[in-house]
């Protein structure tokens, strides 16, 4: 787009002509002229299209930044926050547990967050302490991290479905001082009791499970009973730019990473979604994704905390319970991942669907091929998609249902919000750089990578990183904009059209993703080798034709042809996440290597898992009868037809 030189020559022309004694009308006419003719008119054509957009989103923006600006001088969090919301509605319903119907009011939340805030006060931990949460999505859930932060106790949320090494991974590099686990989980805390220091206190928080207690756990409820429900009297001098809590993500290469939560950004996410979307503290809100994620715990859950929204939780998405909650509960906001919605629109039709009152569906990953589908059948009149990792600072929104869009930039005043596409040499995530060593931004319709400009005294700009330096200096690169300055990576190409509308490309690195969750190849090669005597792995993903995201695949060497797929599969299921569990077994002669023995997936990450591109011996697992299938010319027509459930 050229409209910028068209513009500056317009003005000079304008101004050149006035001072030769030309009429205003002539020099305005000739300096059109000058502007349509150097390419302007595609110019106000965008300004046209998008002015509406973007005016609402500068507003949006500003609303944002005033609160937070407020916020900070205040020296307010989000427990502050918090307390102030549930003093003005001390009797409203704030969350909901779709489970087991139970109720809690913003009073409740506020009482069970002092008792955890007052018991760890008196067992002596203080501010800067890390204590981890493993716990299924209920309300004790939210109220344990908020009453750590009442005393700036800082808590690390586990995915529930980590187990053996990757859970004591995250455990010992939390530095957490205490764990506090539901008695759901008990089989798993049992399995890695052994890994973890003696120093660390364990607490066991709901109903006990077949296994009975641990040693040395202590039950967490009876305590709670006894604490002081009442205010701390000396809460911790903390602010808007303090740590709040971990979140784990699996990045880009690797085992989990704990991303840094500050109040700010936990603020930040929350806000954005509350005024993009237009909710209103009337609106009830659906969540059904895991609290350990940022979507259910921050977009989701801080609807509740910071504007008054009552919010419905469901430990574990329930495609034939979902619109029957909505209805029960009357719910007029939804969350969803890319996934969610597919397997809505695989039910059958239900009375449910069309008596529910939701208005907007708020989420990510929504493919485009079913996205008028879904807003058709269920009658959502607004689909609210965006895009960020839980670390990022260029995240973007979908503010005007653009379909297939995860969100823009403003094409008018693009440095009202400083992200960019830069040029990315897309087999090797290498940026690309002009004759003076600044990145090259690509234009409209160019795949690029998506950076942001990093300014860590603008709580809308600063990245926070992980708890490890090292993995957080990967993720920064410097002269990007403009010389010494440095820009956050987000590892994802996407492609922006002529109005700046963004659509997302693919996710680079070692990850693919699966069934709403990052899979970290360098995880599941490390535990398939470990199993199989350091055997050579290459683990990546594939598409399946009409699934969202991909299926995991190993490439497993096994020369003599000696592996048992299914007796593998029951090693997996030990240690391995359900999304992390390879849908597809390739066991070949040996892996290919570069001279410098790094694995090479490019050759088969293309041929995929068609039988007809390989004699090699192929395994597809069956879900639905727990095993591996082989994976021949018929099966692979039943696969590609929808005949599994994948």
């Amino acid at each position: 787009m050229r409209a910028p030189g068209a513009g500056s020559a317009s003005v000079v022309s304008l101004v050149l002509l006035w001072l030769l004694g030309l009429p205003w009308s002539w020099s305005a006419a000739a300096a059109l002229g000058v502007y349509v003719g150097g390419g302007g008119w595609r110019f106000l054509r965008i300004v046209c299209k998008t002015a509406r957009r973007d005016l609402f989103a500068l507003l949006v923006l500003i609303r944002v930044r005033l609160e937070l600006r407020h916020h900070q001088r205040a020296r307010h969090t989000i427990p502050r926050i918090f307390q102030v919301v549930a003093q003005q509605q001390p009797d409203r319903l704030a969350l909901v547990d779709a489970g087991s119907d139970v109720c809690w009011t913003f009073a409740q939340l506020d009482a069970y967050s002092n008792a955890v805030a007052n018991l760890f006060c008196q067992l002596g931990f203080t501010p800067g302490d890390v204590v981890a949460i493993f716990l299924e999505g209920r309300p004790e859930f939210v109220g344990l991290w908020l009453g750590l932060a009442k005393v700036g106790v800082e808590a690390a949320l586990l995915n529930v479905n980590l187990r053996r090494e990757p859970l004591a991974f995250c455990l010992g590099t939390s530095g957490a001082k205490a764990l506090i686990f539901g008695g759901e989980l008990t089989a798993a805390v049992a399995e890695v009791s052994g890994q973890l220091g003696k120093s660390l206190l364990k607490f066991c928080s709901g109903e006990l499970g077949p296994e009975g207690i641990l040693p040395d756990t202590q039950f967490l409820d009876p305590l709670l009973k006894e604490a002081s429900t009442a205010p701390l009297a000396q809460p911790p001098d903390k602010g808007m730019d303090d740590r709040l809590f971990y979140i784990y993500t699996s990045g880009t290469t690797g085992l989990p990473k704990a991303a840094i939560v500050v109040h700010s950004r936990y603020y930040r996410i929350a806000a954005f979604g509350h005024h993009a979307y237009s909710m209103q503290v009337a609106d009830v809100l659906y969540d059904c994704l895991p609290l350990y994620h940022t979507a259910g715990n921050i977009m989701g859950v801080g609807q509740c905390l910071i504007y008054g929204l009552t919010v419905v939780l469901r430990k574990k998405f329930s495609a034939s319970r979902f619109w029957d909650d909505c209805v029960k509960y009357n719910c007029t906001v939804v969350q969803y991942i890319g996934e969610i919605c597919r397997y809505l629109l695989k039910q059958p039709v239900r009375e449910a669907e069309g008596r529910h009152r939701v208005r907007l569906a708020v989420g990510n990953g929504l493919r485009p091929a079913i996205w008028e589908e879904f807003t058709e059948r269920f009658g959502v009149r607004q689909i609210g998609e965006f895009y960020g990792a839980t670390e990022c600072n260029c995240s973007i929104a979908n503010m005007d249902g653009k379909v297939g869009s995860c969100g823009f930039n403003s094409r008018i005043l693009p440095h009202v919000y400083p992200i960019r596409l830069v040029k990315v040499n897309e087999d090797t995530m290498e940026l690309l750089r002009d004759a003076q060593g600044l990145c090259i931004p690509c234009q409209a319709g160019e795949p690029g990578l998506l950076v942001g400009q990093i300014n860590q005294q603008d709580p809308l700009r600063r990245f926070d990183g992980y708890i490890s330096e090292s993995a957080t200096s990967k993720k920064i690169a410097h002269s990007v904009f403009r010389k010494g300055d440095s820009a956050y990576i987000s590892g994802d190409v996407l492609v922006m059209d002529e109005l700046g509308y963004m659509y997302f490309r693919d996710r680079s690195g070692d990850t693919f993703r699966w069934r709403g969750e990052n899979v970290s190849t360098t995880e599941v090669e490390g535990v398939l080798s470990r199993l199989l005597g350091q055997t050579d792995v290459a683990v990546y993903g594939v598409a399946v034709p009409g699934v969202e995201g991909k299926a995991g695949m190993a490439a497993i060497a096994d020369p003599h042809g000696q592996l048992s797929p299914n007796a593998l599969y029951q090693e997996l299921q030990k240690v391995l996440a359900p999304y992390a569990r390879p849908i597809f077994l390739r066991l070949l002669p040996q892996v290919d290597t570069t001279g410098t023995f790094k694995i090479q997936k490019t050759r088969l990450q293309h041929e995929g898992f068609d039988p007809r591109q390989t004699s090699d011996r192929l395994f597809f697992l069956d879900l639905k009868q727990g095993h591996y299938l082989p994976l021949d010319q018929s099966v692979y027509t039943r696969i590609c037809s929808g005949a599994f459930a994948l």
